[in-house]
């Protein structure tokens, strides 16, 4: 009798991975508090014991998904330069691993015990941004306005998109770099 494709021996690595993915999608339907672990054990099609020889508890499991989320975004769109393709990396990013994206944007921003790492992320983007517009805006307070503005707007530009079903994703870049352009242009305003 053979093992079921859910059931087979994976190296741990392997199954680590799979049951990541499963609960970066478990949890990206409901967020943290409203997602258990038999909902990822079935997920991945594995027991719960399963689950445990991997994890100590759903919370260690559920920051291992964010990290690996990070992971991935830092990879993928980098997080230290703002330049032309800054954007088109992001989009491409989201576009990878949009549960991952949502979790770390949408449910953990909303989830006060995983608040430290999505605000980690927050907080470094708007330094780059504010590295960057420093000589654009002559006023140190609007120049810091429109940091953290350019942050929160890009991602919830991107969100959107994804809910949206990711249309024209050629045009995405340009559209999403127009209403950034709008908030640097609001912040020089007089």
């Amino acid at each position: 009798m053979s093992a079921t494709p859910e059931t087979r021996r994976m190296p741990r690595v392997e199954r680590r991975e799979q049951i990541l993915d499963a609960a970066t999608r478990a949890f990206a339907r409901a967020g943290f508090s409203a997602t258990n672990l038999d909902d990822v054990a079935t997920e991945a099609g594995i027991t719960r014991v399963l689950l445990y020889r991997h994890f100590d508890s759903k919370t260690d499991m559920y920051r291992a998904v964010l990290e690996r989320a990070c992971t991935r975004l830092k990879d993928s769109a980098g997080d230290d330069d703002y330049d032309e393709q800054s954007i088109p990396a992001l989009l491409r990013a989201a576009s990878a691993d949009p549960e991952g994206f949502r979790l770390l944007f949408h449910h953990a921003a909303r989830e006060p015990e995983f608040r430290d790492l999505v605000d980690t992320i927050v907080d470094d983007g708007v330094r780059t941004a504010l590295r960057h517009i420093e000589g654009l805006i002559p006023d140190p307070a609007w120049a810091k306005w429109a940091a953290r503005m350019l942050h929160t707007v890009t991602i919830e530009a991107v969100i959107a998109w994804l809910d949206e079903g990711s249309p024209d994703p050629d045009d995405a870049a340009e559209r999403i770099s127009l209403v950034v352009h709008g908030v640097l242009q609001a912040a020089r305003a007089r």
